[in-house]
């Protein structure tokens, strides 16, 4: 069942009725559930859909192939075209005369594997948008790539995307939305240890307490969430040690520069610049004083309520779990709930 997203989805069918080529850049964190919004607006229209894959660029370009074959002609063929800009020149052509979506998921490990991709594009697009009817969407999990390399000033593509999405969590409303049985209580339990990621959200069985849902998601080492946190930062950064040091900090009371960085063992200047990435990623937000630019009453707060819970109580107690001592971890971490969910609170009643 889909839920939520009603704006991007008004936006797409938007871009999709002007009948005039339209590039749409969609990016986000994550299990955020971008490829589910792209799915549910191609569902019934004339869209060739293709999943990059972290391999080189003869088999993606094979995989490709096979999409825009089994789209043109309704059966899966195995000829390849000779070059992504082969590829694209004839997508661009079935465009001509109907209205077409292409959507790349996972571009950036399209784009690694072809280095001449970006360039291509910048091309076809810039030979073919006043006479083309395509759709085309790129869409990306890797934060900075899709910044740096797709919608940054120096990029080849920079200037040409008629609309951009950072596809952010749910909200505590359409959180709620995703859960029938649970009270409202429960439900503000959820989202204070999920956040709103709907990937993350499905991990929820609401056949269980949420007792239970704690231990057999954070506190069970065969959960797929056992080890996401630590993942997710070392598919986004080069350095996930020094990062998760600070979120660690952060989730365990250190707000402040100066106790950040006491609590790392690193100079302000270092601990600045993994925070500023940390902050352009969405796991921390940084919150200052009504009425000053700059200050050093500026605090820092984890910005994502899943990463906040993992850190604050599963990783700190990693070796117990994995020896599957659930219950002594739960009987610890029980008492500090009510004040952990403090915060979840104010932020639910913003």
């Amino acid at each position: 069942m889909f839920i939520g997203r009603e704006r991007e989805l008004a936006s797409l069918n938007k871009l999709y009725i002007s009948d005039k080529f339209e590039f749409a850049v969609i990016y986000g964190r994550r299990r955020v559930g971008k490829t589910a919004l792209i799915n549910q607006f191609i569902s019934g229209k004339k869209a060739i859909y293709f999943m990059g894959i972290e391999s080189n660029e003869k088999q993606n370009l094979e995989n490709f192939s096979r999409n825009i074959m089994e789209f043109g002609i309704g059966i899966q063929a195995e000829t390849a075209f000779i070059s992504f800009q082969a590829a694209l020149e004839y997508v661009f052509k079935l465009a001509e005369k109907e209205r077409l979506i292409l959507a790349i998921d996972e571009y950036p490990y399209v784009a690694r594997s072809s280095k001449s991709l970006a360039s291509t594009l910048q091309f076809l697009i810039d030979k073919n948008r006043d006479r083309s009817k395509l759709l085309l969407i790129l869409c990306g999990s890797s934060m900075s790539y899709m910044e740096d390399h797709v919608l940054a000033y120096k990029a080849p593509l920079y200037g040409r995307q008629t609309s951009q999405m950072k596809i952010l969590p749910f909200d505590f409303a359409d959180t709620c939305r995703c859960f029938k049985n649970f009270s409202g209580e429960d439900k503000a339990m959820i989202y204070g240890m999920m956040g709103g990621t709907p990937q993350y959200l499905l991990q929820m069985n609401e056949c269980l307490s949420i007792e239970d849902n704690i231990k057999n998601i954070f506190l069970n080492p065969t959960s797929s969430l056992f080890e996401e946190p630590e993942n997710l930062l070392k598919q986004e950064v080069r350095e996930p040690a020094l990062y998760n040091a600070i979120i660690t900090a952060i989730a365990t009371g250190a707000s402040r520069m100066a106790e950040i960085s006491t609590k790392v063992g690193e100079n302000t200047s270092v601990c600045a610049i993994y925070l500023k990435n940390l902050m352009a990623l969405g796991l921390v937000r940084k919150e200052t004083p009504y009425g000053e630019k700059v200050s050093r009453k500026s605090i820092y707060a984890i910005d994502d309520n899943m990463f906040r819970f993992w850190y604050r109580f599963v990783l700190e107690n990693n070796s117990l779990i994995a020896r599957g001592a659930a219950d002594l971890v739960y009987q610890r971490i029980a008492p500090q709930l009510d004040h952990y969910m403090g915060k979840v609170f104010e932020e639910i009643c913003k």
